[in-house]
């Protein structure tokens, strides 16, 4: 099992370029399930869940050509073979979930295995279900498995989300391009990707209008064409990769960043402290600290605009060696604090009382042997290896390929000192 071995103590200096975002791409290559025409998604990031995800929609029967390393995936749903998606497949990642809505809408029937648990929390699926029934699905959940059918189509409705969920969002949003009639979603959630899902969608032939607001209207349509779509540029990469620059110190220019997108980081990384500067029309966040103290900052996650809980665990890092006490609330997930015992291990000092984690900022952190137990938790402790003394070893970091393309890579060429090596851990 592969593992990083981490130098910490290096300033990092030069350029990222931002990748394209997971969180978008792996709904957007789920739409490719409404038209029998090709999809072409360009940007697309390298990663296990991508790469995973085209291996499931290739058992449905999409032809799927995504060469290795390429940034061009095609995807042609012209005939499926099967609708459904056993356990074996969607247990591996939690997105998979999402080819029940498109298939139910285009086919009028669809067999998908739940999801199960979740290492952040139960997240269950209630209000995807709550959804397609809301649009005349019949729905049983029968050893596992959702068992959805609407003979005669679906049906436009109104559905009002009793909590902001972008999931349910997507989800929700993709059958109903192919339902009659009109759709309204209700506090739906306004994340920068399903704003990005809907341009695909519209340019698809979909009549998707308000995504990006908590008001989304989708006007059924009969069928829809096939499209070539950029994915658009990952938020939580970008963020990550802000943080580690203003952890270790240094001067690193994000290129290809969603600047908007990002407002409520680059807010919190100012009130720490770090210079930031940020050029929309360029697409670049430029992160600069060179010696001066990290000022610690309370931060709350919130759905967007607000902070994400997608950062929380870099930023947990960051605020470990900052001059002061922060206090930081998850109220998006829970069990989400996981990374805090490992990064006490480096030195850290944290105590989490619930939702609440109050981090008292240290001197110095030290290198330690640690153990990713999530995607971005696995990233947090990558962040305080780099401004740790001494060398950190950061074990199971297959959740780290699951979410960040070339990683080592990438901070390599601003001068972190990353090696991956492979070998059975004890």
């Amino acid at each position: 099992m592969d593992r990083l071995l981490i130098t910490g103590g290096r300033k990092l200096k030069g350029s990222i370029a931002v990748s394209g975002a997971k969180n978008s791409a792996l709904k957007l290559m789920a739409a490719c399930l409404l038209t029998r025409e090709p999809l072409t998604l360009t940007n697309m990031p390298n990663l296990a869940d991508t790469r995973f995800l085209s291996q499931l929609l290739a058992s449905l029967g999409v032809e799927v050509y995504w060469p290795k390393g390429d940034s061009e995936c095609r995807l042609n749903a012209a005939e499926l073979s099967s609708t459904i998606a056993p356990y074996e497949q969607v247990r591996k990642m939690r997105a998979s979930f999402n080819v029940l809505g498109p298939m139910l809408a285009r086919e009028g029937h669809a067999t998908v295995s739940l999801p199960g648990g979740c290492a952040i929390g139960a997240r269950p699926v209630d209000l995807h279900l709550k959804a397609f029934e809301a649009m005349g699905a019949d729905l049983k959940v029968e050893s596992g498995y959702v068992k959805a059918a609407a003979i005669h189509g679906l049906k436009g409705a109104t559905i009002v989300f009793p909590f902001v969920s972008v999931g349910a969002t997507e989800h929700a949003m993709l059958a109903a391009t192919l339902a009659k009639g009109e759709t309204i979603l209700e506090n739906a959630a306004r994340e920068p990707e399903i704003a990005d899902l809907a341009d695909c969608l519209n340019k698809m032939g979909a009549k998707v209008s308000g995504a990006g607001t908590s008001t989304i209207r989708i006007e059924g349509v009969e069928s829809l064409n096939g499209t070539t779509h950029s994915v658009m540029p990952d938020r939580i990469e970008a963020g990550t990769y802000a943080m580690a620059a203003a952890a270790a110190g240094g001067d690193v220019t994000l290129e290809g960043a969603p600047v908007q997108a990002l407002s409520a980081m680059v807010d919190a990384l100012q009130q720490s402290g770090v210079t930031v500067d940020t050029d929309e029309g360029a697409a670049t966040i430029r992160i600069q600290r060179n010696g001066h103290d990290l000022k610690a900052v309370n931060v709350d996650t919130q759905p967007h605009p607000g902070f994400p809980t997608d950062l929380q665990a870099q930023f947990m890092a960051l605020m470990s060696i900052s001059d002061g006490t922060s206090i930081i609330r998850e109220n998006i997930f829970e069990n989400r604090f996981m990374h805090a015992p490992e990064l006490s291990r480096l030195g850290a000092d944290i105590q989490v009382r619930g939702k609440e984690a109050v981090v008292k900022g240290v001197e110095k952190l030290r290198g330690a042997p640690v153990m990713a137990t999530d995607l971005r938790a696995s990233v947090s402790l990558v962040i305080a290896a780099l401004a740790a003394e001494g060398e950190t070893e950061v074990r199971r970091i297959y959740h780290l390929d699951r979410g960040f393309e070339r990683l080592e890579e990438k901070l390599n060429g601003c001068g972190a000192d990353i090696r991956r090596v492979s070998g059975e851990e004890e």
